[in-house]
């Protein structure tokens, strides 16, 4: 038995978007699960750091299959050069994930190139590029502690959450390195961003490594190691900005098997008749621990402050009302319906990630289920007719009608792509030029607009033939038979309205890729974690060792 799949007209609206949760299903969970599953192995295969902390490192991970390697440059950088824009030029650190473990030659290779990013040169060997920045103060008072010969202060660790900040992890063919069709048939890195969060995880590992080495070169036998449950809540921050709101809107169908999965998990586990013991704990622990995350949960943006601040104390009374709902028919549904009735949006979602955390053999299939051939939805069936496509649209795009498009408010901005980094910014229409070279993301607009010209075309006549006359729709009739058969593809809100704010599509797609402590800048970027709280790779690979060899 299933329940019900929350509604894309629920699911799919901007302000719950911006209250997503990171679930067991998010990429980076994926990944861990299958290293776990499958014994991966880890060493540390090159660590050329002098005592100031510049050099470089090669850090490797072996599955069955394949042999994958971070290699690390650190760098000096003046102070006036560390920006998190993407207009930046030099960082603290820079990366390449590897396929395979590079010889001298390849190190030196990725040694003139990796640190300039995108003015480098790159070939299919080289999987993932990335680049970060240190958290200065926080990396040098942790530094600073370990050399003394003391651990930092946890309330200052726990404010920032990472000592390191990625400000771009690019893959999928950028700047000459490997096309995504290269690697999408190997398992271990056929879902969705598996080969980024690869890299993301190494990241991590090579900067509580460099913080450690540099301490104990500054300390000696004075120095000490990092207290390993500080170095676990530590993960690896990154700054995004509108450069990745639009993917939402440009893969539809990719789009719609991410919360397809997730919400046929949810129905999974809400069809669950009752929770064993085990599962009643796991739950609470989850709860436990999403508590904590909440309390480090720091921002000063005047729109998330408060719903932290809500979620802090909804989770409190979770905890207070979730012992009998535990207990009685249907647990999961009587949790979810109970958040539904009294919680804000963000315990909502948060509880969706919770009630998934007890139930991974109901649900954990679901994160291969998660990639898309969108190749296969491209072309257009020319064959239907203009009243079938009307039809369908009645349906599948009734929520544009929502908005009146005719009221300047509905109609105040416009994507475009900025002439110097090529990244997509948002402007406003009455106050800016540019508009003309408007890119197609106003998807609520643009297809209230073509359903009114499609009511002037004559019902019998063929789509083919209706846009031989009108090749200037091709886009949104694409997009309109890939979202009638697929409900989840489209965001169902306005993109282009005055009060909309772009960070709520980031924290959706980020939240996929099991980022926490969502901290927005302004409304269109926010910083994040990835990987707190996670295992590390010499961690995990132990344990997966220990018990396939018992």
């Amino acid at each position: 038995m299933t329940a019900a799949l929350r509604s894309p007209d629920e699911v799919m609206r901007l302000d719950r978007l911006g209250a997503a949760h990171a679930t067991r299903l998010s990429f980076l969970r994926a990944l861990l699960r299958r290293v776990e599953a499958e014994g991966w192995t880890y060493s540390r295969t090159a660590w050329e750091i002098d005592p100031e902390g510049f050099g470089h490192a090669v850090l490797t991970v072996a599955s069955p299959r394949s042999t994958y390697s971070l290699v690390a440059f650190s760098t000096p950088l003046a102070d006036e050069m560390r920006t998190d824009r993407v207009i930046a030029e030099a960082w603290d650190t820079s990366y390449v994930l590897y396929d395979g473990v590079p010889a001298a030659a390849e190190i030196e290779r990725l040694r003139a190139n990796a640190p300039r990013q995108e003015a480098g040169r790159f070939t299919e060997r080289d999987l993932v590029l990335a680049r970060a920045n240190k958290s200065v103060r926080l990396f040098a008072h942790v530094a600073d502690s370990l050399a003394g010969g003391r651990q930092p202060d946890a309330a200052l660790l726990a404010g920032v959450g990472y000592l390191m900040r990625t400000t771009a992890v690019y893959g999928n063919g950028k700047f000459g390195i490997a096309d995504r069709d290269h690697i999408a048939g190997r398992p271990e890195l056929a879902g969705p961003f598996r080969a980024e969060m690869l890299a993301v995880w190494l990241i991590r590992s090579f900067t509580l490594d460099l913080v450690e080495h540099v301490a104990a070169a500054r300390g000696g036998a004075s120095a000490v190691r990092l207290d390993p449950d500080l170095r676990r809540s530590l993960g690896v921050g990154n700054s995004t900005g509108l450069g990745m709101a639009p993917f939402l809107v440009r893969h539809p169908l990719l789009v719609h098997r991410w919360f397809n999965a997730r919400e046929t998990a949810l129905a999974r586990v809400r069809a669950l008749p009752a929770a064993s013991q085990t599962q009643q704990a796991v739950f609470r622990a989850a709860l436990t621990a999403m508590r904590s995350t909440v309390a480090r949960w720091h921002t000063e943006d005047p729109v998330q402050a408060p719903r932290v601040a809500g979620l802090a104390a909804d989770l409190d009374a979770l905890a207070e009302a979730a012992g009998p709902l535990l207990v009685g028919p249907a647990p999961w549904d009587a949790l979810y319906r109970h958040a539904e009735a009294c919680l804000s949006l963000e315990a909502q979602e948060a509880v969706v990630a919770l009630v998934l955390e007890p139930n991974g053999a109901v649900v954990d299939d679901l994160a291969d289920a998660m990639g898309a051939d969108e190749d296969a939805v491209f072309r257009i069936d020319g064959r239907m007719s203009v009243a079938d496509l009307r039809a369908r649209l009645g349906e599948a795009y009734a929520w544009v009608r929502r908005f009146d498009f005719a009221d300047p408010a509905n109609d105040a901005r416009f994507w475009y792509v900025s002439e110097e980094k090529l990244e997509p910014r948002l402007g406003e229409r009455r106050a800016e030029e540019g508009a003309e070279r408007e890119q197609p993301l106003a998807v609520a607009r643009d297809m209230s607009r073509l359903i009114d010209t499609l009511a002037a075309a004559p019902a019998e006549e063929s789509l083919a033939a209706f846009l031989m006359r009108r090749p200037d729709v091709r886009h949104l009739v694409r997009r309109a038979q890939i979202a009638v058969a697929h409900p989840y593809a489209e965001v169902r809100d306005n993109l282009v309205a005055a009060g909309m704010r772009p960070v709520d599509l980031l924290r959706a797609k980020l939240a996929f890729f099991g980022a926490s402590r969502f901290d927005p800048r302004s409304d269109r970027w926010l910083r994040i974690a990835l990987f707190a709280d996670a295992p590390f790779p010499e961690e995990i690979c132990r344990l997966a060792a220990e018990r396939m060899a018992s």
